[in-house]
């Protein structure tokens, strides 16, 4: 063979990585369908999803090898510029085929938790290296076996195959690598794109059922996460997706859909502001949230879910319990920022991990504090995770209790100690702060009913073998729950606090619903002195329980959360409740609902509470407004930071809150 210039060579080593490819995400496609099959068939989905998934898959390679390959018309030769070409050409290939095998590999682990391909969650969690490989180890160690295998396979067979079609190429002669150029850019822009219209190939182009998982399976891995992190870098951009409207139409909407009269909205720069006045007038009291990981209605017997929370069940019977509550997303952090702050979501991440939001961002604790009271977070495990620890120092609380501070923990599992070391030290610190004279409010966030699901053996009798399943854990999280109000109601501290036990989020998140509004049900229950029982069965939203809960504790005070005061809500009030899944975002009215999707129109539905099911309904352009509002509303608030604590007009102490007038 001559030593003369063609690219024959180079542009083969490309073309056969790209023909490997297509068979690997083609087949894994298939086989996710196949696992999938129900769902698939119910959509008659099979001819979409391959002939479209076909039409990403070359997106992504364009994507991919595109500029491999235009580096390669332009530099490859028999010269030192050439030479140094052929190595990194091994390298990018060999490293991109190995991504897109990692990623399809990684596929029905992530699909089984949250029903749809990597996206956004797959690189946060990555950033948490000791949390995340002790919880695979603990509990996927056959997986971690096989991606390392295959892996290996993967980086030791591209670079293989790769060097054998690159030896003893020949090169072109000069004057046809501008035409090779010119030929290269256009096929790989056409083929990035997909598309002659306006705008390129994008996941809501190739959507076409009301199954988010189906349609996640259309894309491949590597460009559901690629699309992902792009829409991570442009907050403001992933919200307007859902449409526009101007910011005083936005502004309007949600003052009235709050519930309060127009005229209690008295600020300019800050829009959502009101003065609320406390529903009781004695002297005011502690706070504890008690916020439960993972547990969704279906492992809550007052709920209708498994026996498997006696003890919640038993506060349900003594305190305000709510049926009809919804969380506002599937991750803590989110569930996090609708309880602490009362924020409404948006297809951004939570506020907790924002940059805008780390100081100066509205927090019941930031409140609290000003009024006199010890604020502090109770963890078991590393309070850095998902950036709480500094969110939470930045807005308001003043002690953080985590791992390194307990002394001799009966049980450290993968997230940190058990949720009794959780709740005996919790315990200790309300008698110690009431023991002083000081008022306080403390969010205690437990961790056991977490995969890999550790928690202490003989704690509780097994609901189901082996040990270390949900089903155990979220029995042992009650447990847990039980022991420690077993303390409280003996404490001290007892009668002069306000406790409620609700979940961050449903444990799994997933269905064939745009947005599967079963899953996002939760428990939450107010126990405490003067509190009745009751069963709320109203439609409600995370973002209530902060507004409700100073209420009841006797705080008056101006703030910006647009969430109801459930003590006194108009009884004609039919109920809503806010949940962002995903790209997707559901606002639910009654039993009315509209479902917001990027680039496309909203959807309209009834939600049929007793048997869990969506039905096509077309709603009225009012309520398809309101929903828009609460969607684009968050992201204004956040980026003009128009979510602060206001002003008081005095300093207010605990004494004295319960006199304080409207202004």
């Amino acid at each position: 063979m001559s030593n003369r210039s063609t690219t024959a060579g180079p542009f083969r080593a490309i073309l056969y990585f790209g023909l490997i490819a297509l068979i690997i995400t083609t087949l894994s496609r298939i086989g996710l369908g196949l696992w999938q099959a129900e769902r698939v068939a119910a959509v008659e989905g099979w001819s979409h999803l391959l002939i479209q998934g076909l039409r990403v898959d070359i997106a992504t390679l364009c994507w991919l090898w595109g500029v491999a390959a235009l580096g390669t018309a332009l530099l490859s030769g028999d010269h030192f510029v050439g030479r140094c070409w052929k190595p990194l050409l091994r390298v990018w290939l060999t490293l991109g085929l190995w991504l897109l095998i990692f990623l399809e590999l990684s596929t029905p682990s992530f699909l089984e938790e949250y029903g749809v391909r990597p996206n956004r969650l797959f690189v946060e969690y990555l950033i948490y290296p000791k949390e995340v490989l002790s919880m695979l180890w603990t509990s996927r160690k056959g997986e971690i076996f096989l991606g390392l295998l295959v892996s290996s396979v993967s980086l030791l067979g591209g670079w293989k195959l790769s060097g054998r079609l690159l030896r003893n190429v020949q090169y072109p002669r000069w004057f046809w690598r501008p035409v090779l150029a010119v030929l290269v850019i256009a096929i790989t822009l056409l083929g990035a794109r997909s598309t002659l219209g306006h705008r390129p190939l994008n996941p809501a182009m190739v959507a076409f059922a009301d199954d988010p998982l189906v349609n996640s399976l259309v894309i491949n891995s590597a460009y559901s996460l690629v699309f992902a992190i792009d829409q991570m870098s442009n907050e403001a951009k992933a919200s307007a997706s859902y449409g526009k409207l101007d910011e005083q139409t936005i502004i309007d909407t949600i003052r009235r859909e709050s519930g309060r009269l127009l005229s209690a909205f008295s600020s300019d720069t800050l829009p959502s502001v009101t003065y609320n006045q406390a529903s009781y007038q004695g002297k005011p009291k502690n706070l504890v949230i008690i916020l439960q990981e993972s547990l969704g209605a279906r492992f809550v017997g007052y709920l209708g879910g498994l026996p498997l929370t006696p003890n919640i069940d038993a506060l349900a019977q003594e305190g305000w319990a709510f049926d009809r509550l919804y969380a506002t997303g599937t991750r803590s952090v989110r569930g996090i920022e609708a309880v602490i702050t009362g924020f409404t979501p948006t297809p951004a991440r939570a506020v907790v991990k924002l940059s805008k939001s780390q100081t100066d961002f509205f927090t019941i604790a930031d409140l609290l504090k000003y009024h006199g009271y010890e604020t502090q977070f109770i963890y078991g495990g590393e309070s850095h995770f998902d950036n709480m620890k500094s969110f939470f120092l930045g807005n308001g609380f003043s002690h953080i209790v985590e791992e390194k501070n307990y002394s001799d923990p009966m049980f450290v599992g993968s997230w940190g100690v058990s949720d009794e070391d959780l709740m005996h030290r919790a315990n200790q610190e309300f008698e110690q702060f009431h023991q002083q004279g000081k008022p306080f409010f403390s969010l205690v966030f437990s961790s056991s009913n977490h995969e890999p699901f550790e928690f202490p053996d003989g704690r509780i009798e097994l609901y189901e073998q082996p040990m270390q399943t949900r089903n155990n854990t979220a029995k042992y999280a009650d447990f847990a729950i039980g022991e420690f109000f077993k303390l409280a109601k003996q404490s001290s501290y007892w009668q002069d606090t306000l406790f409620v036990v609700v979940a961050d989020h449903e444990s799994r998140v997933g269905g064939g619903a745009l947005v599967p509004i079963s899953h996002f049900r939760i428990p939450a229950v107010i126990v405490g002195e003067g509190i009745a029982p009751k069963r709320d069965n109203r439609v409600v939203s995370q973002i209530d329980l902060a507004p409700t809960l100073l209420s009841l504790m006797g705080v008056s005070a101006s703030y910006p959360m647009l969430g109801q005061d459930l003590t006194l809500a108009d009884p004609n009030w039919p109920g809503r409740a806010l949940m962002q899944y995903d790209k997707n975002m559901a606002y639910l009215r009654g039993d009315d609902v509209v479902i917001l999707q990027p680039d496309r129109d909203p959807s309209g539905y009834i939600y049929d509470f007793e048997n869990k099911k969506l039905v096509h309904n077309e709603q009225s352009d009012e309520m398809k407004q309101a929903a828009l509002s609460w969607a684009l509303w968050g992201s204004l608030a956040y980026q003009k930071q128009l979510y602060q604590t206001p002003p008081q007009n005095e300093p207010i102490t605990p004494a004295s809150a319960a006199t304080v007038q409207a202004p």
